[in-house]
Order: structure tokens, then sequence, then C-alpha cells
């Protein structure tokens, strides 16, 4: 709701109608209001309302029927119900047929401010779910493998996945753990003339050299003690389709000569044998370290770099995408939902504000965890802070927003953060230019100028 929510009041009381509308208008709330239930349905029927506050006991059109209607003509509504004739039985009738409250007369002013807020926070859930499922279904509708993403940056590795994957070049992709390497080999085998055949899938750092080497050009029968029968390595059976190879840094220079001659011969030779056999596999190879600090400190190697970074795709760590955090979280949250057995809970607005603004150090992978935790923990239907982990609820957001709510400058920011070291050195300031990386004459003209001395 990005206009201030519309609200309906309706009550044959003129002077309760007059309160509440006093009341709601101060909260910032565009306010219209019917004296009786005839005309608070006639206004239903023409306009729609974020949020009707109505009597129960009315002549003629009562609560109970405009509650009715209202569920009936416009469903993302909200309707309160106020009355001086609190029974337990209308009370639970109204909750029944769908009304969010039942307030009885007379209520406490900060009662109905604290509801009526509630009631329209629960609308905003609700259409910032439909308004992201929407979304998400523009990226079902195309892609068998999802990559959900309106960054820019994402856009463009995408778009020149797209453009390379029918060309069977082999393909290097680095990133940080959990931003979704393995996701993007998928993308491009599925965009590939490779997509009927296998994508095979291997992490290069959980096998030992002797296991890694037996898993990837398989074994002859009696090539080693307990091998009882041939086996053919994961190069064979992805032949004619994709290799992934993941942690690929993790390999010993050793496997890394071995892999160098398969993809430059396009032959293997079996462990223990002495036939060559002929492979036609495309390769994508993925790291999360440093390669070139890997090559420069020979742990690769450099040949077998230049055959895997024919063409080579850098993925962006989650919190340099943050727009994407929201469309991301339901996306898992409805993933895990059905998985579950589960209705789709939605966010509250502290834990989606937390989840916009932390740093996701285990990026992707990382807030679909968090989210799943949340599904198993929400039992009303609404994943609340207290159902986030320890760590993530106790993270401390930085805002850089002065108190009445304005950017500061520039030099605003090197003020405070100045006095932020300052007081984590407890006023040393040989240490605190060493932590601000300057000497201790440029921190002493910086605190002359800004009289912090």
């Amino acid at each position: 709701m990005n206009n201030p929510p519309r609200v309906l009041v309706i009550d044959d009381e003129a002077i309760a109608v007059r309160n509440l509308e006093h009341v709601l208008k101060k909260e910032g709330y565009e306010v219209v209001t019917a004296d009786s239930g005839s005309k608070g349905l006639s206004l239903l029927r023409k306009d729609r309302f974020d949020l009707v506050l109505t009597d129960l006991k009315m002549e003629k059109v009562d609560g109970m029927r405009i509650l009715e209607e209202c569920r009936e003509i416009h469903p993302l509504t909200e309707v309160i119900m106020i009355t001086g004739y609190a029974t337990v039985d209308s009370a639970i009738d109204a909750l029944k047929k769908g009304a969010y409250h039942y307030i009885s007369k007379p209520y406490r002013i900060d009662a109905v401010r604290k509801i009526v807020a509630a009631a329209l926070e629960k609308i905003r859930l609700t259409e910032e779910n439909l308004r992201l499922r929407d979304e998400l279904k523009k990226f079902k509708e195309f892609d068998r493998v999802q990559i959900i993403s309106k960054d820019p940056a994402v856009i463009r590795i995408l778009e020149t996945a797209r453009q390379i994957a029918p060309t069977d070049c082999n393909v290097l992709l680095t990133g940080e753990s959990g931003t979704g390497k393995e996701l993007l080999a998928r993308y491009i085998h599925e965009h590939s003339t490779r997509s009927d055949r296998p994508m095979m899938a291997v992490n290069c750092g959980a096998f030992t050299e002797e296991l890694l080497s037996s898993e990837l050009f398989g074994h002859e029968k009696g090539a080693f003690t307990g091998a009882h029968q041939t086996k053919r390595g994961i190069i064979e059976l992805a032949a004619e389709g994709t290799l992934f190879l993941d942690e690929v840094t993790e390999m010993s220079t050793n496997m890394q000569a071995k892999l160098l001659r398969v993809i430059q011969e396009r032959q293997l030779m079996r462990v223990g044998g002495t036939a060559t056999i002929n492979v036609t596999v495309r390769f994508i190879a993925a790291t999360n370290r440093d390669l070139q600090a890997a090559i420069q400190s020979n742990e690769f190697r450099k040949d077998l770099f230049y055959r895997l970074n024919v063409v080579s795709f850098e993925l962006p760590p989650l919190a340099f995408r943050r727009d994407d955090i929201p469309i991301l979280a339901h996306h898992f949250l409805e993933k895990h939902s059905k998985l579950m057995g589960r209705e789709t809970p939605t966010l509250s607005k502290p834990v989606l504000d937390l989840l916009k603004q932390y740093d996701f150090p285990g990026n992707v992978r990382e807030l679909e965890n968090i989210i799943e935790r949340g599904i198993a923990l929400a039992i009303d239907g609404v994943i609340e802070l207290d159902h986030l982990p320890d760590d993530l609820r106790n993270y401390k957001i930085v805002t850089y927003r002065r108190r009445d709510g304005k950017l500061p400058t520039l030099e605003e920011l090197e003020i405070r953060y100045i006095k932020q070291v300052l007081a984590e050195t407890e006023g040393n300031r040989s240490l605190a230019a060493e932590a601000l990386g300057i000497d201790r004459t440029s921190l002493w003209r910086k605190m002359n100028k800004y009289g912090l001395t």
C-alpha cells in the first residue's frame, strides 16, 4: 500500500463515527464514514477499502451482512467488528465468517489503534506475498532451471550464459560459497545442445587423490584391492553431456595434470587400464578461492586454468544484490512449505527489514536455511523475529540516516566513524590511526578539523 490506507467506518452512532474518524485520521489513514449499514454497503459496492470497521448491531443492514458482502466483493479487505452487545456467540460467529478482530464497546482508543495497525500490516503482508508470487511466475514460466534475480549484474550473467551455452566451450565459475555456481552450471547445460544428455557433478574437495581418480576416470577390475569389477568413471558417464567440477582448486597438482590431458586429448585411461577411451564432455568448473593467488602459490596449474577459463563468470554475493532478497525469500517459502506439507507463511515486516540489511556471509544458501527454519517454527502463518537464528536476531543493523531521517554528508559519516574508532581504542591515537589506515599526523589533522580534540 504505497498510498495512505483507506479505512471505512460504519456506525449508526454519530459520536462513535466522529471519534473513530478523528483517531484514524491522526494516524495518517484516509477515512470514509457511513452512518448506517445501508450506506456502508453502498460504499463498499462502489469502491475498495483496505479496512472496514463496522458496528455489529444496526437497523436493516447489520455488521454481519457487511462482513459477508465484503468477503465476497473484496476478499483482501479486512473487517473489524465493533459492538456494544458483546456476547461470546456473536464474537465466534464473526471470526468464523472472516472478521479480523472483535472489539466491544466501550473500547480504549489505544487498543483500537493497535488492532487497526495490525490489520493493515496483515493486508500489507498479503499484498506483498501476492506481488512476489506474481514475480516468481515470470521466472518459472521460461526455464526449468530457475535462477531468480532482478539484479542487473545477474541478469547480464544469465544473458551471456544463454549466449555461450550452445558453443560447448568450457566455463569457469567463481564466487563465494553459496552464491549458486552449481545452479548456473545447470542453467548453462539446460540451454546447451547437450541438454538431453546427462550433467554429472563431483565435489573435488570431498575425495582423497586416489578416490577422486577412481571417481573421475573409473577403474578396471583388479586395479587395486577391493576393485572386484570394472567401474566407469564420472567423465565416461557424462559422455556427450556436461561435467561440473566443484571446488576444482582442491585437486592435487597431479590430478590437475591428468584432468588437463583429458581436456586436451579428449581421451582418458581408467585406473589400472591400458586402453584409451575417447570422451566428448563439456567441462564447467567452479571455485570460491582466488585463482590467481592459487596459481602464484603453485597450487593450481596455469595451463589448466587457461583450458577451463574459456568463458568465466563471477557470481556476486547476496549482499551485493539486496533487491533479490524478498523474492528469493518468497521462493524458498513456497518451496519448503510444499516440502513440509504446510501452508505458505509470510514474513513479518521486522523480519523482512532485517533480511534486507543482513550481510549473508553464507549467501543464498544461508537465506534458504533461515527460511526453512522459520517455516518449521512458525505456527501462526507469520515468521517473526523469534523464529530466526540467535546470531541473526542479534545482528546489529548499521544505519547511515540521521535522526531527522535525512542522509548524512560524507563529512558527518567520517566524524562518526573517527569517534567510533577512538572509542574502540580507548583514545589511543596510534591504534586508531592504524585501524583507520592513516598515519598519526593525518588523524591529528582530521581531529583538529572536526573539533574532536
